[in-house]
């Protein structure tokens, strides 16, 4: 189940026909991201498995399977900055069990990105995922 955010971002890449265009509305979205503080750019932090530096910081309110999910992120690249801005807007604001019910690889697809972005950023993107249910498994289990 996607957020009101990501369906915007799904209607705005309907929108948009040039891939160029695309590329360069998901690199603005990333502009938006804050950036993490130095502090919290640790290997606890990391994701593992992208070809740019990824860390995701998990902010978790409550317990449990109702607790809400949130996160705050920064990459080195500005495309992969994008893709967690896009990664924000599927998951943010929902509860722990809605995050792991979500069905990523089939919601990004409405976006057409598996067939735009290289294999590294690809396999970026599915680590980024990955650790996201990781971290909300983590604290659904709390």
């Amino acid at each position: 189940m996607a957020t009101a955010a990501f369906d915007e971002i799904a209607e705005t890449f309907e929108f948009l026909d040039d891939w160029e265009d695309r590329y360069r509305h998901v690199i603005e979205l990333g502009k938006e991201l804050p950036g993490l503080d130095d502090a919290v750019k640790v290997p606890a932090t990391k994701v593992e498995g992208c070809a740019s530096q990824v860390w995701l910081l998990p902010r978790i309110s409550g317990t449990g399977p109702k607790a809400i999910f949130d996160f705050d992120g920064e990459s080195d690249a500005m495309i992969v900055q994008g893709l967690i801005a896009i990664l924000h807007a599927l998951y943010s604001g929902q509860s722990v069990s809605a995050v792991l019910q979500t069905d990523a690889p089939a919601e990004l697809a409405r976006l057409g990105l598996n067939d735009h972005l290289s294999a590294q950023r690809s396999n970026g993107l599915r680590a980024m995922v990955e650790r996201i249910n990781i971290l909300a498994n983590e604290a659904a289990a709390a």
